[in-house]
C-alpha cells in the first residue's frame, strides 16, 4: 500500500502566513500610519489573549506530561528540562532586549539632570534591586498561593505549581 504525502500550499503554511503578515504590517504602518494606527486594538487584543493563554498552557501540558510518566525519575528529567528551557529563552530574550536597546538607543537626546529625580521613588528602586539575591530568587518560585501564579503569569511559579501537581497525580 503506498501512502500519498501532499505537499500543502505555500498559503497553508502558518509560518509563512505569520511572516507574510508581519509585512503587511509593516507597509501598512510605514504607507498609511493612520490606518495602521486604528488596528492597534486588535494588536493589543491579540497579544493579550496570547498572554492570557500561556500560563494554563504550560501548567495543562507540564501536569499531563509529568502525570503520564511511569517512571518518577523521568520527571526529576522533565522538571530540569523545563527549567533548562525557560533559563535558556530567558537569556535569549535578555540578549536580544540587550541587542535591540544598545541598536535602537531609547532616550537618546534626553537631557534628564540626576538632580531633576525624586529621590524617593530613585531610592525604592535602588532598594528593589539591592534586595534581589539568589536566595531570593529561589524563594519567589515558590508562590504564595497555588492560583496565584496562573493570575499573575509568573512563569516559573506555573512550572513549579505544575511539576508540583504532575508529582502528585503520578
Amino acid at each position: 500500500m503506498q501512502t500519498s504525502t501532499k505537499k500543502q500550499p505555500l498559503y497553508k503554511v502558518l509560518y509563512v502566513q505569520v511572516i507574510v503578515a508581519i509585512l503587511l504590517g509593516i507597509m501598512l504602518g510605514h504607507f498609511y500610519p493612520d490606518i495602521g494606527e486604528s488596528f492597534k486594538p486588535l494588536g493589543d487584543g491579540f497579544i493579550k489573549i496570547v498572554k492570557m493563554i500561556i500560563a494554563p498552557v504550560i501548567f495543562l501540558t507540564v501536569v499531563t506530561g509529568i502525570a503520564g510518566m511511569n517512571n518518577m525519575k523521568a520527571v526529576g528529567t522533565v522538571a530540569g528540562k523545563s527549567m533548562a528551557y525557560f533559563l535558556t529563552f530567558s537569556t535569549i530574550a535578555l540578549i536580544i532586549g540587550l541587542i535591540v536597546a544598545n541598536v535602537i538607543r531609547p532616550g537618546d537626546g534626553l537631557n534628564i539632570s540626576p538632580a531633576s529625580l525624586d529621590a524617593s521613588k530613585v531610592e525604592s528602586y535602588v532598594a528593589k534591586a539591592h534586595d534581589s539575591s539568589i536566595v531570593g530568587f529561589l524563594m519567589n518560585i515558590i508562590p504564595e498561593t497555588v492560583v496565584s501564579p496562573l493570575v499573575n503569569g509568573n512563569i516559573l511559579q506555573v512550572l513549579f505549581v505544575s511539576v508540583v501537581f504532575g508529582i502528585a497525580l503520578a
